[in-house]
């Protein structure tokens, strides 16, 4: 609630003792029904701008459900978006546990919005370690709501508190409101017949009905979506209904919450929008690519956090001519894709950066036999396994040369969950009009986190079918070559196997130019691995040049790739704001750049370059272009908050700028 409350030095901690209103005799009349409630007094709505609320608790405490759940309100209020789950790798953490913590962030607001948020306005922590975690997160002045009930002797040794928190003085400067959450689900559900531990398990819907009515977010929806999920188990679905509806009707008639909020719905343009992550976003745009080129579409691949989504949602839409094979291995899932390709299908293979390294030699295979080929990178933390559900852009090198030989493969990475979609349709433009492999580039933080997102009009999108054309006869005389190119695009032809008169091998081995047959001649091995070397540099003057926002008489400019375009473009806002000059790009293709790239880097002082790495681009764009990149590089598993960007930002502008 930082439009009304930042700053605020915290003004007390409330205690609620039991759910409830007070009844003529001074009782407490249990209230835990919406209908209950109807003929309660008004609370004063009180409007705000934006609000960023983070849930935290265990990981069996269903965070991510909920905050998922608040995120779907939230887009039926019609406000901007944007959202950071921040979850364990491990399946199940030990209960109350550090490391066992999942989190869920979600920034909204009444204007468009690019990042999900610094810091927390409101923290709901389900036990001891969600606070300890997150405390140091929360604004000063912030909303704390925590859950008393799971704030035990045994959770704060687990946390590492030696005395309990709500009890000193280390929450002073915040609003804290202590509920003891799981005692009234349970006392909401008594008439239920369902075991103790469902009824405690349903903490998370009281919790979510809660923040539902302190933030004015609709209900039916929410009950309706519930119905659906548990359809199979209708007591569960009903409990779970009645802990959401307890934890509304809890906020409105206790007196601890004078208050309600709202955050008006934003002036997005006009369209048709839905809520989307960047996964569901790249597998539609998988899909749209091969309607929109006419061509089956095949996806093999294995299961690896966090790409495996992919599969998943595309494994419900064969009615689209969409085919996935979840197969043994990486090595299997490429090869199995490397096979649909060449039989004719636009195909595409699905992992993270450990699956990469696996895939390595069928990638130089596709690139040696010249299909078109997307491999799609869900970056995470590395190295090896790493840090499986936190984002990273490390791998930006290992696409670039994580091969043998000299095996140039274009770069296509995604700025937005809502990107994907387009950034999926451009590399199978790249990889169908050139033949060859492409690299699609997403990230954990764009995999996860989701927005609003206009549905676009399919008769804008691209049409793919004229960079299909399979072969039909001979290309070369009476013959059939398999390497004779396009002299436009050099890419070579496209024939299906089994059709008459194309029959042709294909492999590992180098290739004589335009005839196909294996060959050790050292000119053509030369004049081979330089065509393959145009043909993808070509492809610069086929893909949009770089365009500059902000100050074009800056002496500083921002350059940024992928994941990184949201919380830079809204340090660049905050820096313009302040009156300082500063300019930025957001490179979409990074192999090959832009034509322009050497004509706009050329003209700021100096060029700073925030990745979520060690200094991957700004490495290449040093060597490339021979300008002095800076880095700015962390890789903590989460994405850059705008306030570090914009104090380092005008770091640089102070240096270079008089």
């Amino acid at each position: 609630m930082r439009a009304t409350e930042g700053g605020r030095r915290a003004e007390k901690t409330t205690r609620v003792p039991s759910p409830g209103r007070r009844d003529d005799a001074g009782g407490i009349t249990p209230v835990t029904d919406t209908k209950d409630v109807e003929h309660a007094t008004e609370k004063p709505v009180e409007r705000l701008g934006t609000v960023t609320i983070r849930f935290a608790g265990d990981s069996g405490d269903g965070m991510q459900l909920t905050g998922t759940r608040f995120t779907s309100a939230t887009a039926d209020a019609h406000n901007d978006l944007a959202t950071l789950p921040d979850f364990p790798a491990e399946i199940r953490a030990p209960a109350g546990s550090l490391p066992g913590v999942s989190g869920f962030q979600l920034h909204f607001a009444d204007h468009d919005i690019l990042t999900p948020g610094d810091a927390p306005d409101v923290l709901v922590a389900m036990n001891p370690a969600a606070l300890k975690t997150n405390l140091k997160d929360l604004v000063s002045g912030g909303t704390l709501i925590v859950n008393t009930d799971a704030f035990t002797r045994g959770n704060l040794k687990k946390a590492g508190y030696e005395e309990n928190p709500l009890d000193g003085t280390s929450l002073e400067g915040y609003r804290v409101f202590q509920v003891p959450i799981t005692t009234m689900t349970v006392g909401a559900l008594e008439d239920f017949d369902i075991s103790k531990k469902d009824k405690q398990r349903s903490k998370n819907m009281f919790a979510l009905g809660l923040m539902s009515f302190m933030f004015s977010r609709p209900t039916q929806g929410t009950e309706e979506w519930l119905r659906a999920k548990f359809a199979k188990s209708p007591d569960v679905a009903e409990a779970n209904i009645k802990a959401f509806r307890s934890g509304w009707a809890f906020g409105e008639t206790t007196e601890v919450f004078s208050h309600r909020y709202e955050v008006a719905p934003a002036k997005l343009p006009p369209g048709t929008y839905r809520q989307i992550t960047g996964n569901t976003a790249l597998s539609y745009g998988l899909i749209a690519a091969g309607t929109q080129s006419g061509l089956p579409f095949f996806l093999g691949g294995y299961p690896i956090t966090p790409a495996s989504d992919v599969l998943h949602e595309l494994s419900r839409h064969k009615h689209f001519n969409v085919k996935t094979v979840q197969a043994e291995d990486e090595i299997a899932g490429i090869g199995a894709s490397l096979g649909a390709a060449f039989a004719g299908s636009l195909a595409a293979t699905v992992t993270s950066g450990p699956g990469i390294a696996l895939k390595g030699e069928t990638i130089g295979l596709a690139l040696s036999v010249e299909l078109p080929l997307i491999i799609i990178n869900v970056q995470r933390g590395g190295p090896s396994t790493g840090l499986p559900t936190k984002t990273e852009q490390s791998d930006l090198l290992q696409a670039m040369y994580g091969r043998n030989g000299d095996s140039p493969v274009p770069i296509v990475a995604a700025a937005t969950p809502g990107d994907c979609f387009f950034a999926a349709i451009e590399a199978a433009r790249l990889a169908l009009k050139y033949r060859t492999p492409v690299f699609l580039l997403s990230d954990g933080y764009l995999a996860n986190g989701a927005e609003p997102w206009r549905i676009p009009d399919v008769a804008s999108l691209p049409d793919l079918r004229p960079f299909v054309g399979f072969a039909t006869g001979p290309n070369a005389g009476e013959e059939f070559w398999p390497f004779k190119r396009d002299e436009g695009t050099l890419a070579r032809p496209w024939a299906i196997p089994g059709t008459p008169g194309m029959e042709h091998r294909i492999g590992g081995l180098e290739k004589a130019d335009g005839l196909g047959n294996i060959s050790y001649d050292p000119d053509n091995h030369q004049r081979m691995t330089n065509l393959r070397q145009q043909k993808i540099a070509g492809i610069a003057a086929d893909i949009p040049q770089l365009e500059v926002d902000g100050d074009l008489d800056a002496d500083v400019l921002v350059a940024g790739w992928g994941s990184t375009y949201g919380p830079i473009r809204q340090a660049v806002r905050k820096v313009r704001r302040d009156g300082r000059k500063i300019a930025r790009v957001h490179f979409r293709h990074l192999n090959p750049f832009p034509a322009n790239t050497a004509e706009v880097l050329g003209r700021y002082k100096r060029v700073v370059v925030p990745e979520m790495n060690t200094g991957q681009l700004s490495m290449l764009l040093r060597a490339q272009y021979l300008v002095d990149a800076r880095g700015y590089n962390r890789v903590r598993g989460l994405p850059f908050t705008t306030q570090e960007l914009q104090a380092e930002l005008e770091a640089h502008i102070d240096e270079v700028s008089p």
